[in-house]
This record gives C-alpha cells, sequence and structure tokens, in this order.
C-alpha cells in the first residue's frame, strides 16, 4: 500500500510550520538579497538605484508569469495528490514544465527588442536609462532560469518538500549575494562591471537554483514524475493550472503596474520620492516575501485535505495561518516604527531623502497587520481551487483604490500625504477577503 501523504496525517500545527518555515526561511534569505543588492547598486551611485528600481517594475512581471504558473501547478498537484490521482499528477506535471518554458521565451523576445523603451517611459536620464537598459536586457534575455527555478520549487512545495525548495532557493540567493560585490566592484581578479555585474550576479543565482531545484526532483521527488511518452497538451489539465495560476499572474503583475505607475505619480511630485519608493519596496520585502512563504506553505496543506474531504484540517489551518500572519504583521509594523532612519541609512540616504522617507516608513507601517492577513487569505482561497478572490483582494489595495487615491492625495497634500493612500486601500483589500473567506465558513 502506498505511504499516506503527511499532509493528510500530521497534526495541523506541526505540518504547517514544518511546511512554511523552510519556505519563509528562503524568502527571508531572498528579501535580504534585495535589500543586499539595493545597498550594493547604491554604492555606484545614486542614477544606479534609481535605474534598477525603475527595472525592477519589469522584473516583476517574469515572477508574476512564474510564480502564478508554478502556485497553479503546485494546487493542482496537490489536489490530485490527496485524491489519490497520481497519473493526473504526472501529467500536470509535464504540462506545467511546458507551459513554463514557452512563457520564458516571451521575456526573452521583450529583452532583444523592448528594454530600452520601457525604460525610456520612467526617465529623460541618459544615464538611468543607459544603465536600466544594460541591467534589464541581461535579466530579460536569460530569464529561462527563474522560471525553472520557480517552477521546481513548486513541484517540490506540491509533495510536501518544503525544506529542500528551500535548499534550491537558498542555493540560489547565496550564489547571487556572493557574486554581487565581486562582479559590481571587480573583487578577485574580476573586471569591475558596475550594474551590469549585479544583472550577471542576478542571473547566475536564478540558474544556480534551477539547476539544484532539477536534481533535487529528479533524485527526491518520487511522488511527482514527468512523463513524456504519449505525452499531449490536455485543455482540461491547462485550465485547471490557469484556473489557479492566472489569477496569481495577475496579482503579480498589478504589482509591475502599481510600482510603474506609482513612479510616475511621485516622479511629478519630486525625483527623491521615487528613489525613497524603491528603498521601500525593497525593505518591505523582508515582511512580504516571508508572509508569501506562509502562504505558500498553507495553500498545498489546504488543497490537499480539500481534495481528500478533510474539512476540520482544513480550517484548522487556514485559522492557524491567519492567526501567524497578523503576528508577522505586527513584528513588521514594530520594526519598520523604530528603525526607518537606520533602515535608511543602509542605502547611503541623503538627509533630503530621509525627511521624506522616514515619516513614510511609519505611516506605511501601521497597516501591515491587514495586508499581511489579506495575502494569507488570498492563499487559503487559491487552495480550495479559487484564485479571484486573490486577484480582486490584490487589485483593490495595489490599483483600483491604491493608485487614485495616491494621485488624489498628492495632489491635495503633497508628497508628505500621499503616504495615506495605504491605510485605505489595505483596509478595503482586508475586509473584502474576510468577507469572502466567511463564505466558505472557514471561521
Amino acid at each position: 500500500m502506498q505511504k499516506e501523504n503527511k499532509m493528510g496525517v500530521m497534526p495541523i500545527t506541526k505540518l504547517l510550520f514544518s511546511m512554511s518555515l523552510p519556505i519563509m526561511i528562503s524568502m527571508l534569505v531572498q528579501s535580504m538579497y534585495n535589500i543586499v543588492d539595493g545597498i550594493f547598486v547604491s554604492r555606484i551611485n545614486e542614477s544606479a538605484l534609481t535605474a534598477t528600481s525603475i527595472a525592477y517594475s519589469a522584473q516583476m512581471l517574469q515572477i508574476a508569469v512564474a510564480v502564478g504558473t508554478g502556485v497553479g501547478v503546485n494546487a493542482i498537484i496537490s489536489r490530485y495528490l490527496g485524491a489519490k490521482q497520481l497519473d493526473k499528477a504526472k501529467r500536470t506535471a509535464t504540462t506545467g514544465l511546458i507551459l513554463t518554458v514557452l512563457s520564458s521565451c516571451v521575456f526573452m523576445l521583450w529583452g532583444l527588442f523592448g528594454t530600452k523603451a520601457f525604460i525610456s517611459q520612467f526617465t529623460d536620464s541618459k544615464e538611468i536609462i543607459t544603465m536600466g537598459t544594460s541591467y534589464l536586457k541581461i535579466c530579460q534575455l536569460y530569464c529561462l532560469g527563474i522560471f525553472l527555478g520557480t517552477f521546481f520549487q513548486r513541484l517540490l512545495q506540491s509533495s510536501g518538500k518544503t525544506f529542500l525548495s528551500m535548499c534550491a532557493q537558498l542555493f540560489g540567493a547565496v550564489v547571487n549575494i556572493v557574486l554581487d560585490p565581486i562582479l559590481i566592484f571587480g573583487m578577485l581578479n574580476m573586471p569591475a562591471l558596475g550594474i551590469k555585474g549585479a544583472a550577471i550576479a542576478t542571473v547566475i543565482g536564478q540558474w544556480s537554483a534551477a539547476i539544484i531545484g532539477l536534481v533535487l526532483h529528479i533524485v527526491l521527488n518520487r511522488e511527482v514524475r514527468f512523463e513524456f511518452k504519449g505525452f499531449r497538451i490536455e485543455k482540461e489539465i491547462v485550465f485547471s493550472i490557469y484556473k489557479v495560476g492566472a489569477p496569481t499572474i495577475i496579482v503579480q503583475s498589478i504589482g509591475s503596474v502599481m510600482v510603474a505607475m506609482m513612479n510616475m505619480i511621485l516622479g511629478s511630485l519630486n525625483t527623491l520620492a521615487v528613489t525613497f519608493f524603491g528603498i521601500y519596496y525593497k525593505c518591505q520585502s523582508f515582511l512580504f516575501m516571508p508572509m508569501n512563504g506562509l502562504g505558500q506553505g498553507t495553500l498545498p496543506i489546504v488543497a490537499y485535505n480539500y481534495g481528500a474531504q478533510n474539512t476540520e484540517r482544513v480550517k484548522e489551518a487556514a485559522k492557524l495561518s491567519i492567526i501567524s500572519a497578523g503576528c508577522i504583521g505586527l513584528l513588521g509594523m514594530i520594526l519598520f516604527m523604530l528603525c526607518p532612519e537606520s533602515t535608511l541609512n543602509l542605502f547611503s540616504a541623503s538627509q533630503e531623502l530621509k525627511t521624506i522617507g522616514i515619516p513614510a516608513l511609519r505611516i506605511i507601517s501601521v497597516v501591515f497587520i491587514f495586508s499581511s492577513i489579506t495575502m494569507v487569505i488570498g492563499y487559503i482561497i487559491s487552495g480550495l481551487g479559487n484564485g479571484m478572490v486573490n486577484m480582486v483582494a490584490t487589485a483593490l489595495r495595489q490599483l483600483i483604490i491604491f493608485l487614485p487615491s495616491a494621485y488624489l492625495l498628492g495632489r491635495i497634500a503633497g508628497v508628505s500625504g500621499i503616504w495615506f493612500c495605504f491605510w485605505i486601500s489595505e483596509l478595503i483589500g482586508f475586509i473584502y477577503a474576510v468577507y469572502k473567506l466567511k463564505k466558505y465558513k472557514i471561521l
């Protein structure tokens, strides 16, 4: 007889933290990379930091498609494993791999033909355009690494092997962090490549994570195999993947649009506000990337037990993840409240930048508890097979309510008042997510 998967039998508290903590740790390291990368780039000059901040909105689209496809594959495979439909799990994994490779090709074409035009939309500075184009082009042309790395990590997560997923992501992040100063500043007899070095370090780190993820999957993830013999694309499986994954892609893409549009709004008021927002977005990942790890650990547990029709375990997992999210959000708020100046000093912030950034960090951090819970609820409901709630909640938080509020507050109160748009949008998103979750009678 086949051994029962731990997601169906292990006590929920132990299961959730054994599933989530490895992902949270790996994503915490990933967020530390974002911060460290920004610190190294800021040492080149302020234009380099601004260039990477602009390019980041395009990189977020890569992440959106890679993560969205991976989340869809993760949820569907976990559900099939819970229902003991192993053949469908294999076909889903194979389909997901093909979709992942095809998706990356779109961004490679963008890297060949569209990077300079994209960067030019946000600045007139020739120096920033040159730096941003150089950085983004490298990241786009070799983006298959991040797509494959994300895919194999989600395959490992789908069968409960989140520790192995953590190992793959940690390896890539550590490689990235180590190579950053070497390639940017020319250490160990390497040439100083500046912002190109930052891009090359990023790409090598992504490919390193992909290779490790592939090896771990082949050797240790025996529950989920590829099936190429006689394989053909099945519309039903593609639809199932993107029923869950497409809303996640849209959710992540909304973040990209939000960053791009917010840069335009802030740029019309004060260029330093754009620089601050780039710093903030790197620093807030210190909270929200581990929060995504909690959600990613929760999703396969909910999906597996939902597939196994074990409602009590679904409810217990949902309740525990929401409480944990609230606690993490509270810690993040305290950190940003107490240490705003120290945070900005990491990026060699001028006094003028601190004048904008210190009150802004404190204002924004007030809503971290609400946003953390909203994010986790989105993952819970995605595990139930409905990714639309996550999409709508994020659209409210980062687009539909957020951008109009930012624009109006900026025109009324200037840069000092614009940050209160976070209060308005996050509260509305929170109310919507809680309302939708109650309809499932989970809480």
